[in-house]
């Protein structure tokens, strides 16, 4: 692999799609400066450029279904505009946004990490995915009233922007953006991917807030080739996400914390696992599934500041949580769950720098699981290694520790390390150790 040509200094705007956080020195947060001043000037008219990059490097150590090592990068851009419709046009609360990304690359996990036939149900290199191209993730119009209690946004959205929203600074999927849309993607549609949709959210006070979101259930959205389609041919449903926040501030010093408690029903058709159209297993009649009318699921979602350090609140340790379940007729994974620690500017000498440790189960379908031993039973084929065995299912668990070196207001670099267990939920793939590194950044 050519690292010379596939490891761009890169900038970074995270896959989970947020704006870039504002520094105290303009010029000091964007790799290419402050343009002579024209970047400060076009933000106080109401102009906010964004022009992103998120590399990712990942390298088998050991382990896998493939031990032969070898490394993979994937990148992501993002190029885009923030526009504060207030200071533009005089319309009070109210923004527009545009963002434009695109995806290449190769993926460490499908190539070498498990087995092509049962691949791995998380990823070692979280913005590799939905296909590598251009895309338009964002463009959405979003207008506050009756003095900011009523929040609405429409346009072309992805759902993990609003709902069961999650940061991305680690490089495994188990712990980056919206947990949902890993592993109920057929349909959740988290960025890069956007679909037409509203989402109206209430806020009724400092720490309390409730939203709900309609969008377009559109397989076609998906298709690498339909990276700006705009029309609704192909709509097969709608998506509608209902969800309670809480942001509480723990003690004296206000340390936030942020809980969501959500719901999501797809009114599109979906397939049953287990049984056919007369209610046999499917994997002995190979005849087609019953037909379900509704897919749904559940997530409840902590993140917490718990410590300052030394006084200092932008310092300090953090925990995270999350679980998600799946209705067991259509989803394929029946549950997942992640915890773990972050510690902000663990040095005096290193203040903004962090460190992070998360693990993560993922759960397949006990139907998955039994329809896998039933199709090998029939068969009469139970050696792992002949081409027509079908690999046996269980849980996948994933384990990344990482450190995230703030080399500028502008570019972070961050080494991590994982662990993954049980490839694609196979017993039989060898245990995975990965070294990556992870680049974000900002132009």
């Amino acid at each position: 692999m050519n690292f010379s040509r596939q490891l761009p200094l890169g900038l970074g705007l995270l896959s989970c799609i947020a704006l870039p956080a504002y520094a105290s020195d303009p010029a000091s947060q964007w790799g290419t400066g402050d343009w002579g001043g024209l970047r400060t000037e076009l933000r106080e008219q109401g102009v906010d450029v964004i022009v992103g990059y998120v590399g990712e490097a990942a390298s088998n150590v050991h382990g896998g279904y493939n031990h032969d090592r070898t490394a993979r990068y994937t990148a992501q851009w993002a190029l885009g505009t923030h526009l504060d419709l207030q200071k533009l046009l005089g319309w009070d609360d109210a923004e527009f946004q545009l963002l434009v990304t695109e995806r290449n690359g190769n993926n460490l996990s499908n190539e070498r990490i498990s087995d092509p036939r049962a691949p791995q149900l998380s990823s070692v290199q979280e913005v590799w995915g939905r296909g590598q191209t251009w895309r338009l993730t964002q463009m959405w119009y979003r207008q506050k009233f009756f003095d900011r209690a009523w929040d609405l946004k429409i346009g072309r959205l992805g759902v993990n922007e609003d709902f069961a929203s999650f940061p991305c600074d680690f490089q495994s999927l188990s712990f980056c953006s919206a947990p949902i849309g890993n592993v109920a993607g057929d349909v959740w549609y988290s960025g890069p991917v956007s679909q037409w949709g509203a989402r109206v959210r209430y806020n009724l006070n400092d720490q309390w807030a409730l939203q709900v979101g309609v969008y377009e259930q559109n397989p076609s959205n998906l298709t690498t080739g339909n990276g700006f389609k705009l029309s609704g041919s192909g709509t097969e449903g709608a998506l509608i996400p209902v969800e309670v926040i809480w942001m509480p501030k723990l003690g004296r010093e206000g340390l936030p914390g942020e809980y969501r408690l959500g719901y999501y029903h797809s009114s599109a058709k979906a397939d049953d696992l287990d049984e056919d159209i007369n209610g046999a297993p499917r994997a002995l009649s190979g005849l087609p599934p019953k037909t379900r009318n509704s897919k749904h699921g559940a997530w409840l979602i902590g993140q917490q500041q718990l410590t300052s350090h030394a006084g200092d609140a932008t310092r300090g340790l953090s925990v995270f949580a999350s679980l998600t379940v799946h209705d067991k007729a259509t989803s394929g994974i029946e549950s997942f769950q992640n915890i773990g620690v972050i510690y902000k500017g663990p040095f005096n000498a290193r203040p903004k720098d962090d460190i992070g440790l998360g693990i993560a189960r993922l759960k397949v379908n006990d139907d998955v699981t039994r329809s896998q031993r039933l199709i090998n039973d029939s068969s009469g084929i139970d050696d792992y290694d002949n081409p027509r065995y079908v690999p046996v299912q269980h849980s996948e668990y994933n384990i990344e520790l990482n450190y995230g070196v703030h080399v500028t207001d502008w570019l972070t670099v961050r080494p991590n390390v994982q662990y993954v267990r049980n490839p694609g939920g196979v017993y039989e793939v060898d245990n995975a150790w990965v070294a990556g590194v992870k680049i974000q950044a900002s132009f």
